[in-house]
């Protein structure tokens, strides 16, 4: 019988490789067709290794979720952005390889970034996610978070919305 380990820990510069890896299938998977190609393109290729592994030197609030010891999601999280929101946390990004999605990977990873945000003291969180992405937007309603703001965001030329789900008290 063999076994496999699943496990969350904070990234470390030699995750950079996998993360990009992870980034760029996730983003494809979910936003082709949403975001226009050519501007999907520029993003994806705006975050490799190296753009990783500078956010990993400077301290960037990063875990990742592996699998039988393969990375095959990760979260970023810290301060929220958006001064008009209550909310003093943000969990930025968590995406996995779509091959993980859909089998409790990814509540795991976000109530460990959750978790995070509350051991740097911030109990309220927030997160956004583009109205088109049915997926997620369905993802945060089944974790608890309650629609608290719309706004909108530039991609090229396409204006999507976007949609603020917010947790309180570390729930």
């Amino acid at each position: 019988m063999s076994t496999f380990t699943i496990g969350v820990r904070r990234a470390e510069n030699s995750d950079a490789d996998a993360i990009t890896k992870v980034h760029d299938a996730a983003w494809r998977y979910a936003y082709d067709g949403v975001i226009p190609a050519q501007e999907l393109a520029r993003i994806i290729a705006r975050r490799g290794p190296r753009w990783w592994n500078r956010a990993i030197r400077r301290g960037t609030a990063i875990l990742v979720m592996e699998v039988a010891g393969e990375i095959c999601g990760y979260a970023t999280f810290g301060p929220n952005r958006a001064r008009n929101l209550a909310q003093k946390g943000e969990v930025y990004e968590i995406y996995l390889l779509p091959e993980y999605q859909g089998i409790g990977l990814g509540t795991r990873l976000f109530l460990a970034a959750r978790k995070e945000l509350s051991r740097f003291g911030f109990e309220t969180a927030v997160v956004w996610a583009l109205a088109d992405n049915e997926s997620a937007c369905r993802f945060y309603r089944n974790a608890g978070g309650r629609k608290v703001a719309r706004a909108s965001e530039r991609f090229g030329s396409v204006q999507l919305s976007k949609i603020a789900y917010a947790w309180n008290n570390g729930r």
